[in-house]
């Protein structure tokens, strides 16, 4: 079965191709005459599917986080809406589902987008006691003027839904470059 698909790949015979070649006819004169009209649907592009295996996301996450945050960024307080009316803010994994992290309010924050790639990648952290770390000489100084006055988090008003200290503690000491 595998060799049917991927025969070409395996060297077992050369790919096929459509005759004629697409690709090849776009480029006869090419060059030869520059006023020669361009017709797009000419060239067919292949469907390619994969299959990818990564840790299941669950959409009750997102919204557990957006509402407990009020669709706010908890470090920037920013709080945006697309045109359609849905919130532009995501909510992220304090310790990542790929290390062993749960679908928790505890283990989540409500980020701004930029905000978020920070945090994954270890430019931005937050202490237990909620107060934002930001890693020397790895953040400009144009992102850090978009940071809440306070440089503390912004947390949900119920105490259940704040992060937990267990989850920060794990991003500062793995994932934070501070």
């Amino acid at each position: 079965m595998l060799a049917a698909g991927f025969a070409h790949i395996l060297g077992n015979r050369d790919r096929e191709r459509p005759t004629p070649d697409p690709v090849e006819e776009a480029r006869v004169g090419f060059g030869d005459n520059p006023q020669m009209p361009f017709e797009i649907d000419s060239i067919d592009r292949r469907i390619v599917s994969q299959v990818v295996q990564r840790p299941f996301r669950d959409r009750a996450f997102s919204a557990a986080i957006k509402t407990a945050y009020h669709d706010t960024c908890a470090v920037t307080g920013l709080k945006l809406f697309d045109g359609g009316g849905r919130s532009e803010v995501q909510a992220a994994h304090i310790r990542p589902v790929a290390h062993g992290g749960p679908d928790s309010v505890r283990n989540g924050l409500a980020l701004s987008g930029t905000v978020h790639w920070m945090f994954d990648r270890g430019l931005v952290s937050v202490d237990d006691e909620y107060s934002l770390l930001i890693a020397s000489g790895g953040v400009p100084d144009t992102i850090t003027r978009l940071i809440n006055p306070e440089r503390r988090l912004l947390v949900p008003s119920r105490p259940d839904d704040r992060p937990h200290s267990q989850f920060l503690q794990y991003h500062r000491e793995t994932v934070f470059k501070g």
